[in-house]
């Protein structure tokens, strides 16, 4: 058996570890064949591929990014992209493809399955927000990343008696916010799944000030907005590929909380370092998992399926119903945040 694999959307720890063990099982223990396609689904319909053997795989367990390259481009952003997408699997003999990404890339590949393109899905994002599996690998990088950032604004804060406001990423939903923010000790923790009160959040604050505690931590997601009719915040701009471009937030929430309180506020923005460099021995784990589990079920043929975390075990569930919805943070754990405001 001749098997595919491409990785699409944002890079994330972890993606070359699922490589190395759909690589591993498949040529281990089925004696199977591995294609990589470059560039997510660009490399597909250019026709752009890379031999993936265990040999080609020596030493990537520890890297970040993805030895494929990727992209935010589909086969229906193009003229006949299906046909060509079925025209190369079909010069190469493939008989599935396994599709290591997030909700846009994994949308994607449930609408090939049903346009008649044999996929697997290997839930990925930094995010944790594909729905289906209780985490998807990078996620516990990104958050380790984010609290070892706090920890050090702590000291830095606390020095010069400053209010410190972090933004993290998470476009529509809180996890990584909710997580580092609870990790790191936060005073507050802004996040899409509650639009929020500025004028709550400065009072907060201040309240830590009359405690006679100067220095204070705010994690703000990119994607926080405010509580409607409070602060007023600009539009997003939108990408060629239909996403808004978010950050900038967190300038907003200083500004005003500067204004508001007369505290010293300085912003860190830490973008995409959360999503870069090595994976956690925890994602390197389960990226791995990942891997060995969508090549057993792509060599099974049960197409149209992901591989999800649920219940301490990897199982395979409907790729059609993973995509349905955003997962978002639990509300018993945002409650638990809400314990620790000011």
């Amino acid at each position: 058996m001749r098997v595919g694999v491409l990785t699409g959307g944002g890079d994330c720890p972890g993606l070359n570890a699922v490589i190395r063990g759909v690589v591993r099982k498949a040529e281990h223990d089925f004696g199977d064949e591995v294609v990589g396609f470059l560039d997510g689904y660009l490399g597909i319909l250019e026709d752009r591929t890379m031999p993936l053997d265990v040999a080609a795989c020596r030493g990537i367990l520890p890297r970040g990014g993805t030895i494929l390259g990727t992209s935010r481009h589909t086969p229906y952003m193009v003229d006949d992209g299906l046909d060509t997408v079925k025209a190369t699997m079909a010069r190469h003999d493939i008989e599935v493809l396994i599709v290591i990404g997030g909700e846009g890339t994994l949308s994607c590949a449930n609408r090939l399955q049903g346009d008649g393109v044999p996929v697997v899905g290997v839930p990925k994002t930094i995010d944790n927000d594909v729905g289906g599996t209780e985490m998807t690998f990078g996620f516990d990088t990104a958050v380790q990343i984010a609290t070892d950032a706090i920890d050090r604004l702590h000291t830095t804060a606390e020095s010069h008696d400053r209010v410190m406001v972090v933004e993290v990423m998470g476009r529509h939903v809180g996890h990584i916010a909710t997580w580092a923010g609870i990790a790191g000790g936060a005073t507050v923790t802004l996040v899409p799944e509650e639009p929020f009160d500025i004028a709550a959040v400065c009072d907060s604050l201040k309240r830590r000030h009359e405690r006679g505690r100067f220095a204070s931590i705010v994690v703000v997601a990119e994607g926080a907005i405010p509580a409607e009719g409070t602060i007023s915040i600009p539009d997003p701009t939108v990408d060629e590929y239909g996403h808004q471009r978010l950050g900038g937030i967190v300038n907003v929430v200083a500004s005003e909380i500067e204004a508001r309180t007369g505290f010293e506020t300085r912003v860190t923005v830490l973008g995409h370092v959360q999503r870069g460099g090595t994976p956690t021995s925890f994602d390197r784990v389960l990226s791995t998992w990942y891997g060995v589990a969508a090549m057993e079920a792509a060599h099974d043929r049960d197409f149209g399926t992901m591989v999800a975390l649920r219940n301490g075990e990897v199982v395979r569930a409907p790729l059609a119903e993973c995509i349905a919805e955003l997962k978002y943070t639990h509300p018993d754990l945002l409650a638990a945040m809400r314990t620790f405001f000011g």
